[in-house]
């Protein structure tokens, strides 16, 4: 079955940047839907299953959208441009496709992941993963887990799982002291940023935070059972039952490189309106750049009231933009990853965990493309969107193809157009 909608603005993406957009262009007339991959809108910041645990930004701003009378449509994969301001999208009610006037793209980011010896090994989790696994109900009380990998998320992640019952043996920052140090500082100059901070600090008590501090090796019996990490001491081990580990994230780029959105330096170039290189199509948060909710929502309302032709109202919002931008070039710089990170795997350790080609294998090759063709990287169930990543900061390869359809899709979604040719 195939429904049809169609609308004056079209949001990808039910985050804080798709909800702020789809809000505006909502409230400013414009007929609009918002669409998400997600069961719930939110996206992985706002994500949450009880009306309790809502954040009260969360809560303001999906009743702001509640009553701005957007639509919104949920579980929905977006997978394919079919013509000229359509896009065809599939989910449990069947096809959809979806004609717009202006699309505003706010697909978010995910976390980059490193290989190194027993990453794959049960209990290994990426950071935000476990902490939405725990939002789903995952039980965690009196587990003892260790947070590792890189950035602030670090901290809001176990911060939460202690909320949550967790012990919380440590937090392993790779970036140095020295970057750590500077950065805190800097917050002073940012008092919601410091209390953010200083609210996760108050939730993680006494938990031992290290600096320029990495995971090298988890080991166990089927399960995880303790991780090896490299410290200013040294090499040291703690025994764990959970591993939370990200090395920061990457931007959701496949649906703006589908549509042909010009991308520099790895995320979506938009000019002073949120528009890409492409006439009536926006982006806004993590596709522009990593700077969090704050950066996220000024994105947000800039796209959403362009989008809706309210430019004179969207420009009331450039100054906190402007500021949510210093921030991301703090964050970027005081987070970027050491080099050293590249030299974590073993031969024997496995970079594409779908198709189980390991380091060996993959450093014999001289790019992405052959990578794929004779050893099948990338060509699993998550398209490279793990294993390309890390490919790209291991090898420096360029690995960015996309192609419809832009996530896996069932066979009746691919041939509807032949189906509908035939008959």
């Amino acid at each position: 079955m195939s429904n049809g909608h169609q609308c004056d603005v079209l949001v990808i993406g039910g985050g804080p940047a798709g909800i702020a957009a789809a809000t505006c262009a909502a409230e400013s007339g414009a007929s609009t839907l918002l669409v998400d991959d997600n069961p719930r809108l939110g996206g992985q910041i706002w994500r949450s299953t009880a009306a309790n645990d809502i954040p009260g930004q969360a809560r303001r701003w999906l009743n702001k959208f509640k009553a701005s009378g957007c639509r919104a449509l949920c579980d929905v994969h977006i997978v394919d441009c079919i013509g000229d301001k359509v896009l065809r999208g599939e989910s449990g009610r069947g096809i959809q496709t979806f004609m717009y006037s202006k699309l505003v793209l706010a697909t978010g980011a995910r976390e980059r992941l490193l290989p190194f010896p027993g990453w794959t090994l049960p209990n290994v989790f990426a950071a935000g993963g476990l902490q939405a696994l725990v939002k789903g109900g995952a039980p965690i009380q009196r587990k003892r887990v260790v947070v590792a990998g890189t950035g602030p998320l670090l901290l809001a992640v176990a911060s939460y799982l202690k909320r949550r019952g967790a012990k919380i043996l440590c937090v392993a920052e790779q970036a140095p002291w020295e970057r750590v140090a500077h950065f805190g500082v800097g917050l002073w100059s940012r008092p919601t940023k410091l209390l953010q901070a200083a609210a996760m600090g108050a939730a993680l008590g006494a938990v031992d935070f290290k600096a320029g501090c990495w995971p090298v090796a988890a080991r166990g019996d089927g399960v995880l059972r303790e991780v090896d990490f490299h410290g200013s001491g040294g090499r040291f081990t703690l025994a764990c039952d959970y591993l939370a580990c990200g090395f920061g994230l990457v931007p959701n780029l496949e649906l703006p490189r589908l549509l042909g959105s010009e991308v520099v330096n790895g995320f979506v170039a938009v000019d002073e309106w949120q528009q890409t290189s492409i006439a009536g199509v926006y982006c806004a948060g993590e596709p522009t750049g990593i700077g969090g909710v704050d950066s996220a929502l000024a994105e947000g309302h800039i796209a959403g009231l362009a989008a809706a032709g309210r430019r004179h109202q969207a420009r009331s919002f450039f100054r906190s933009r402007a500021t949510a931008r210093e921030f991301e070039e703090v964050l970027s710089a005081t987070f970027r990853l050491r080099p050293e990170l590249r030299s974590l795997c073993g031969g024997d350790t496995l970079v594409c965990r779908c198709e189980d080609v390991r380091f060996d294998r993959l450093r014999q090759m001289t790019g992405w493309r052959e990578a794929k063709l004779q050893t099948r990287c990338g060509m699993g169930s998550c398209q490279g969107r793990t294993c390309g990543t890390a490919a790209e900061f291991l090898f420096g390869w360029d690995a960015v193809h996309t192609r419809p359809p832009v996530f896996p899709a069932r066979v009746e979604t691919l041939a509807a157009d032949t189906v509908a040719s035939t008959n």
